[in-house]
């Protein structure tokens, strides 16, 4: 009766790190980030929509530009100036109260990078796709959450979705800018 090579220790630990691998990325599957709740926030601004929209909004135009070496694409120019009409918002920072925002930003291929520097709590007008783009700047805060029933060999700890922050609120005034 023929008998069956027996495997090599490295082959042992290969095949065992094939399986933790294997079951930790099961596990990174089943972090469901959006079933987190959204964490909520009071405004920071508080200012009526009334008072919002007859109370003076400067114009903020992009701090300084690097220009791109691509060609644009004349078929997007209506898109593109539909994204560069000023709306008028109010930008409020989560993580840092009072501070003014400060990014780099490129939407269309062709077009100049721009480094904005928006200021906070008051109302302002900036280019729609910069609100669009203030208005998405969210993140997933996660926390370690004990494993119940753990056997040798298994993690005795998961990270598990707890809320949806948003960095950077971004609030039309009027209805300028609908937040998506």
């Amino acid at each position: 009766m023929p008998r069956k090579p027996l495997a090599s220790k490295s082959e042992q630990q290969l095949q065992k790190a094939e399986q933790s691998f294997e079951k930790f990325s099961s596990d990174l599957k089943d972090l469901q980030t959006n079933k987190a709740p959204i964490a909520e926030t009071e405004p920071q601004t508080k200012l009526s929509n009334r008072e919002a929209a007859v109370s003076e909004a400067p114009y903020i135009k992009p701090n300084r530009a690097i220009f791109s070496k691509e060609k644009f694409d004349e078929k997007n120019r209506a898109l593109r100036d539909e994204d560069w009409k000023y709306v008028r918002c109010i930008v409020e920072n989560n993580e840092i109260h009072g501070e003014s925002v400060q990014f780099w930003l490129k939407k269309w291929p062709g077009e100049p990078a721009h480094e904005w520097i928006i200021p906070v709590n008051k109302p302002v007008q900036i280019p729609k796709f910069v609100a669009e783009h203030l208005a998405s700047r969210s993140y997933v805060r996660y926390v370690m959450e004990e494993n119940r029933n753990v056997k040798e060999g298994d993690l005795t700890h998961s990270m598990v979705a707890k809320e949806i922050r948003h960095r950077i609120d971004c609030r039309g005034v009027g209805s300028s800018f609908i937040k998506i």
